[in-house]
């Protein structure tokens, strides 16, 4: 009996493991959860980007669209295994700003924040070219 039941657990936590990286891939197929904003100054495009730290983000600006790609790495913890690896790694997201937007990319900033999301913020008209990813501070 002790057989067959080793042979069911083994059974089931492939079935959990094939179906956790099905649902990862996915997730990075899917892109990410976005709002788009607008003041006098500034669009600010916010994405979700759960689980990644400054350096593992991306963003882009060509011909009035944001584009955002993350890199998230899975955290190993002592005496545990993964049977469900259902977080997908390589994530990314776009936006386009309206067609009568009148912005560059200079001056834009982006700010990863504690609670897991990224603040992109493109300023109409100036400013400086190139778009750094800061953490939030504690």
């Amino acid at each position: 009996m002790g057989r067959l039941v080793e042979t069911g657990r083994s059974a089931l936590r492939s079935a959990l493991e094939r179906v956790g990286r099905g649902w990862g891939r996915v997730q990075e197929r899917r892109p990410l959860s976005t709002d788009l904003l607008e003041s006098d100054d500034a669009y600010l495009v916010v994405f979700d980007a759960p689980g990644v730290r400054g350096e593992d983000v991306d963003v882009t600006f060509l011909d009035r669209t944001v584009e955002v790609n993350l890199e998230r790495f899975r955290d190993f913890y002592d005496g545990y295994d993964l049977v469900f690896p259902g977080r997908g790694v390589s994530l990314s997201g776009r936006v386009d700003l309206p067609r009568d937007a009148e912005v560059t990319p200079e001056g834009a900033n982006a700010t990863l924040t504690r609670n897991g999301t990224l603040h992109v913020e493109i300023p109409k008209r100036g400013g400086s070219s190139d778009v750094d990813v800061v953490e939030e501070s504690d």
